[in-house]
């Protein structure tokens, strides 16, 4: 009789154990690479974010003292001493800030410069008004010129968002470029005043073109603040910018009138010059108060603007940062099911032991029909009696016994 060998342990399947690692690694590595690629450029956009706000807080004390500039440039010009307090503390705090912020804009060299041309300016109006006015006027172009170096610097004028690119602009290149030109053109206008008529006519071009410079940039800068608030998603930026921006164009248009380029005949009339001068200075000392309120106003929006999208850079990466922690959670709680999933040999009737035991495909064995034992065991061999030679055998006797001669 030929009996049924035992069979051993299964194999592990390697190919069972490798392919979920693949599929792992698989989806572990677009996710990875997405979260690498998100993370490098929210981080570049907030670099480049903070480094404007740097050049936000520069030109918060840069305003202060283009306000105190003007001032003295209209005392000195009209022969008055010029008042060191206020023009000194603007000093000191753009110094300030230069120490704190001119590594990163790179401003030593322009604000050193500039320093030493403020501190060279004479307290008190030279013999020659129009000497004390070309004096001034260096100092004013140094200062326009640092502007300039600290919007470039910053990346302000590089800004992508409509908002706060309009915003910047009015604030670090119009407004300041403005006030220069105003102040130059009431101080040009007194100095001509005190002119021969041949040598005051002469200077009408001058005025001209000091009118030009005054009136353009801010005209600029009220389009360009219109066009920030219609095209921001903030709720607080038209509120706060609109009304101060209203007085200032009002007080804009009417220096603008005031100051308008007058014909010869009329220069020559002394006591019109007179009248045309008083109401210039009063006009463009409201024109500077105006832009004295809108100045702060324009700043504090331009980085709150700045300050969300750091906000908003800041959720985008927790967010981006929270997701890849999940599906990294997923697919390790995929991995531990699938290991502690049961095998078939592993699983059992419901019944108990009973039953017959299950192979290794997950079906039960079939039965013996002779209630022999089931396949992999050894059948136990019952005793047989021996027949005396020619009896037949009992039909209901096996035909072959197990010690028959084959």
């Amino acid at each position: 009789m030929t009996v049924p060998a035992q069979r051993g342990p299964r194999r592990p399947n390697r190919t069972g154990r490798i392919l979920p690692l693949v599929l792992v690694v698989a989806l572990l590595a677009p996710v990875a690479f997405l979260f690498v690629q998100q993370r490098r450029h929210s981080g570049e956009e907030r670099d480049l974010i903070v480094r404007e706000r740097l050049g936000v807080e520069y030109l918060r004390v840069l305003g202060p003292l283009t306000l105190a500039l003007v001032d003295a440039q209209s005392a000195a010009v009209a022969g008055r001493t010029v008042s060191r307090e206020s023009l000194g503390r603007a000093v000191e705090d753009v110094a300030a800030a230069d120490a704190r912020l001119g590594d990163e804009l790179r401003t030593h060299e322009r604000w050193t410069g500039l320093r030493a041309k403020l501190e060279a300016l004479p307290e008190k109006g030279l013999t020659d008004p129009q000497a004390t006015f070309a004096a001034y006027g260096e100092a004013t172009d140094l200062l326009l010129a640092l502007h300039r170096k600290v919007r470039e610097a910053s990346g302000l004028v590089r800004d992508r968002q409509a908002d706060s690119y309009y915003l910047q602009d009015a604030i670090a290149d119009e407004l300041p470029e403005s006030l220069v030109a105003t102040g130059r053109l009431g101080d040009l206008a007194a100095v001509a005043a005190e002119l021969p008529d041949a040598q005051r006519i002469a200077m009408v071009s001058q005025l001209g073109a000091l009118w030009t410079s005054a009136i353009s940039p801010a005209n600029d800068l009220i389009t360009n603040l219109r066009a920030a608030v219609d095209s921001t998603d903030s709720t607080k930026l038209g509120a706060n910018v609109l009304a101060p921006l209203d007085t200032y164009q009002r007080s804009i248009e009417r220096l603008g009138a005031l100051a308008a380029p007058t014909s010869s005949a009329r220069l020559q009339d002394e006591a019109a010059t007179a009248r045309a001068l008083t109401n210039l200075i009063a006009a463009r000392t409201a024109a500077q108060e105006a832009a004295r309120q809108l100045q702060p106003v324009i700043l504090d929006e331009l980085d709150a603007l700045l300050t969300d999208r750091i906000d908003q850079l800041d959720r985008e990466r927790r967010l981006a940062a929270g997701a890849t922690v999940l599906a990294v959670l997923l697919l390790g709680a995929l991995i531990v099911a699938r290991r502690d999933r049961p095998t078939g040999r592993d699983r059992r009737p419901a019944g108990g032991d009973t039953g017959p035991p299950a192979d290794d495909a997950g079906r039960d064995a079939p039965a013996d029909p002779r209630g022999a034992a089931p396949a992999g065991t050894l059948a136990p061999v019952e005793p047989r009696m021996l027949q005396p030679a020619g009896q037949g055998r009992p039909a209901s006797a096996e035909r072959w016994g197990p010690f028959d001669a084959r």
